[in-house]
């Protein structure tokens, strides 16, 4: 596992850094969970939620060891109870190590990435590789209620989670989902853009409301999984919800997509990606 353990200003990210392209598994950078958890009061010992986070590499490649390019597509997916993330512009480089790097077979590449990744995090990961050509099957829609046609005034792009309003006469099961959720990066400011699912049981969210939040992380600056994370504990200490789960698909960056997903009630989720991934 990398030695350079530490926070995300330490990391590689607005950095200039040389392309390495022979297999270097002290690239990856890994960055501890629990700093941005004690702004929300979670403690990793007692997570009010379970999930994963899925990144969906597109840009993989190595060597046969004839010298022969393959290329595929893998899905790599991280415990929610991890210890560690891993900061995504050092993933991207030591994913790239090994595209001058010669295998014998898919299974070694697969077995080094489950390796160095469950070292790297603190947990196993699962991988998951795929040809290019089954790809196509997997564009999917989210599921649920869309609320982006919604008439509502917005005046908040910082996040407030004071917007979060119920309708304490009704209780509903549902799921909802917006692709106006944009938020950015927390070293860089570069923007991120996603969609969200909210699936809950409970007293209604107004829909409104639940828009104009969703909205409010315009302007902020906090990974992927931090913010889905920020929108489960937001909504559950609002909201109060029998059941919530809450997952995003990011549009993907450097090959990269990240997708994180908690849930309180759920073990399985639909992966199928949209069309912006």
């Amino acid at each position: 596992m990398s030695s350079r353990l530490g926070s995300a200003k330490a990391s590689l990210l607005g950095k200039e850094t040389p392309y390495c392209s022979q297999y270097d598994a002290s690239l990856l950078f890994p960055i501890s969970r629990q700093e941005k958890r004690d702004e929300l009061n979670i403690d990793i010992s007692s997570l009010p939620f379970a999930g994963l986070d899925i990144w969906t590499a597109y840009e993989v490649s190595w060597l046969h060891t004839s010298g022969k390019p393959i290329v595929a597509i893998a899905d790599f997916a991280f415990p929610a109870d991890s210890e560690y993330l891993i900061e995504s512009k050092s993933f991207k480089l030591y994913l790239n190590s090994f595209n001058g790097t010669r295998f014998d077979n898919e299974q070694c590449v697969v077995d080094l990435w489950t390796a160095d990744l469950s070292q790297a995090c603190g947990a196993d990961v699962s991988v998951d590789l795929r040809s290019i050509e089954l790809e196509e099957t997997l564009i999917g829609k989210l599921p649920g209620i869309n609320l982006d046609d919604l008439d509502i005034e917005v005046s908040k792009y910082s996040v407030d989670s004071s917007l979060l309003k119920v309708n304490s006469q009704k209780s509903v099961s549902e799921t909802l989902n917006s692709h106006l959720l944009k938020s950015n990066c927390l070293v860089t400011s570069q923007p991120d853009w996603g969609s969200v699912v909210i699936r809950y049981e409970g007293q209604q969210i107004d829909h409104e409301s639940l828009l104009q939040y969703i909205i409010s992380f315009r302007e902020h600056n906090e990974f992927h999984e931090q913010c889905v994370e920020r929108i489960f504990t937001d909504i559950n200490n609002r909201c109060k919800p029998e059941k919530l789960t809450v997952y995003a698909r990011y549009v993907r960056r450097g090959g990269l997509d990240i997708n994180p997903y908690r849930s309180n009630f759920e073990d399985e989720f639909d992966i199928s990606r949209t069309v912006r991934q």
